[in-house]
């Protein structure tokens, strides 16, 4: 299917006055351009332009009925349903924060997330109640929840519990502009507690106008994600959908034996995928599904550069990579016919980007440093951590957002990416690409997925430590893996430990948990090359 290009100006709210960059005139917008097309679906319910300017009105007086007011946060613990797009679009009109809450959130974490926003009234699925067991209510500013409809609660909330109120009276929109904050969405925290990126309404329209023009989106485009809403991913893709007159279509979860499917279902014509998916995807059986959809393009940021040829043969379905995270935008990455496999794309217009050492200095092409970034646009960034004033200094210190990514730029402009700061190996004096010590490793064919990262050695430094998911039905020796390696990696880089495992720890966006594997380190069941008696051969 052939991959069109729609041009940034060519958006039906492309040029809009600054002050109408906000979630309440975007709805006004659609709701008089194209009232009665659909504009979402999570597959049970659904919403015309029309429909979805009602319920951000009546749901934003259901809130101001029970005491929210602007300003306030709003925390929400539910899968992709509709109901968790009315409670984001009755927070956006009326002027209160949503703060999404990934539903696999445990223990500490969730303490931290909800004890930090200082939420009054939390959203919440009755079937994720029981991850509010280890909470400490008394600790959070927490008064009341909303039930969201489903099993009866595992067991009673310690604090004033009722159904999900019916959509209140409708009021008028509040006062917000480009700058107020819509939503504050939670980082991982793979490094220290859970950060709250605090995200304004012109930050998701520029989303919706940048990931919608790179993607060829138009009017009769059906965008099927099965990404959570409570990351940026899936909430920017509605607003693809709102500001090109598309529709957006949302199931709870990634399926690997149901994806195809679920695209003809739906007849989507544009979808959304991660790094880990595409190598899933492509090691199942091949299924009359992958050849009868109508999807002609996927963001998919972050898959290896030997997947591209395969998906797209296999499936007929073009990959897009790009660049963006939760505090700034789709930043790299241009149209699919500026695509190079392998490389996150060129920078997009609208924003400015360095490559520099640890003492911000800008780096000449060819050399690997931290991506520094920012925006032309005002407010098309996130404006800092929510509670957390010295994390916003450090990240956006010397007035650039600090992205904790070591890339090269290439001659011509290209971005490829390397590795994460923190996932830096150095061994025996080296600095070692965790990133390229995978793709070394995902060479081989009975690898389908692997995780490299670092552990204490004897010595000063680190180690090098792999673990390893085989393909179905394939067998491999530790020494045939580490043979593989040699021929394409310099020695200090070749994995002292490798170990197999099922699966991977993985987030519920797909990201490798590489924290979780770091602490369990060197097991009884690891290979120990040294141990082992394996002589590298330096070259």
């Amino acid at each position: 299917m052939a991959v069109r290009s729609v041009p940034a100006d060519s958006l039906p709210l492309r040029h809009i006055p600054a002050g109408q960059r906000t979630l309440p005139a975007l709805l006004k917008l659609r709701a008089g351009r194209k009232g009665d097309q659909p504009l979402f679906s999570d597959r049970r319910s659904h919403y015309t332009g029309r429909q979805a300017l009602h319920a951000a009105s009546t749901r934003a007086g259901a809130l101001a009925a029970a005491g929210v007011k602007k300003g306030d946060r709003v925390a929400l613990l539910c899968a992709n349903r509709i109901e968790f797009l009315d409670i984001m679009l009755g927070c956006g009109w009326l002027g209160a924060v949503a703060v999404p809450i990934n539903t696999a959130s445990r223990g500490a974490q969730l303490q931290h997330i909800l004890a930090n926003c200082g939420a009054r009234l939390l959203v919440v699925e009755s079937d994720l109640t029981e991850l509010l067991a280890e909470v400490d209510i008394g600790a959070t500013a927490l008064e009341t929840a909303w039930l969201v409809p489903g099993s009866e609660p595992a067991r009673p909330l310690a604090l004033d519990t009722v159904p999900l109120p019916p959509p209140g009276e409708s009021c008028e929109a509040a006062a917000v502009g480009p700058g107020d904050t819509l939503a504050i969405l939670y980082t991982s925290g793979t490094s220290g507690p859970s950060k709250g990126v605090i995200c304004p309404h012109a930050q998701f329209y520029w989303w919706g106008i940048h990931t919608a023009s790179k993607l060829g989106i138009g009017p009769s485009d059906v965008l099927y994600t099965c990404l959570p809403m409570f990351h940026t991913n899936a909430l920017n893709t509605f607003l693809q959908a709102l500001v090109s007159d598309a529709c957006m279509v949302a199931d709870t979860r990634f399926s690997a034996s149901r994806f195809f499917q679920s695209l003809v279902d739906t007849r989507a014509t544009v979808t959304y995928l991660l790094g880990a998916m595409v190598p899933m995807l492509l090691s199942r059986s091949a299924t009359p599904a992958e050849k009868q959809h109508e999807t002609r393009i996927a963001l998919a940021p972050g898959v290896p550069e030997q997947y591209h040829g395969a998906f797209l043969e296999r499936c007929g379905i073009r990959l897009l990579d790009g660049f963006g995270s939760t505090e700034t935008n789709h930043v790299l990455g241009r149209g699919i016919e500026e695509q190079r496999n392998g490389c996150m794309g060129r920078l997009a217009e609208g924003f400015q980007a360095r490559v520099v050492d640890g003492d911000d200095e800008t780096l000449p092409d060819g050399e690997v440093g931290e991506l520094l970034l920012r925006a032309d646009e005002p407010y098309a960034f996130a404006q800092g951590y929510f509670g957390m004033p010295e994390k916003t200094v450090e990240a956006w210190r010397n007035l650039w957002f600090h992205t904790g990514d070591r890339v090269v730029r290439d001659a011509d402009g290209y971005y490829r990416f390397v590795d994460r700061l923190k996932d830096m190996i150095r061994r025996r004096g080296e600095n070692i690409s965790s990133y390229e010590v995978e793709e070394a490793l995902s060479a081989h064919a009975a690898v389908e997925t692997v995780a490299v990262y670092a552990v204490k050695s004897e010595l000063a430094e680190d180690e090098v430590m792999a673990t390893i998911v085989l393909r179905a039905g394939a067998t491999v020796g530790f020494e045939e893996l580490i043979g593989h390696c040699e021929r394409r990696l310099p020695y200090f880089a070749v994995p002292r430990y490798l170990q197999f495992a099922e699966r991977l720890p993985t987030t519920e966006n797909g990201k490798i948990r590489k924290y979780e594997l770091r602490e369990q380190g060197v097991g009884p069941e690891t290979w120990d090359r040294e141990k082992a008696g394996y002589r590298l051969e330096r070259r």
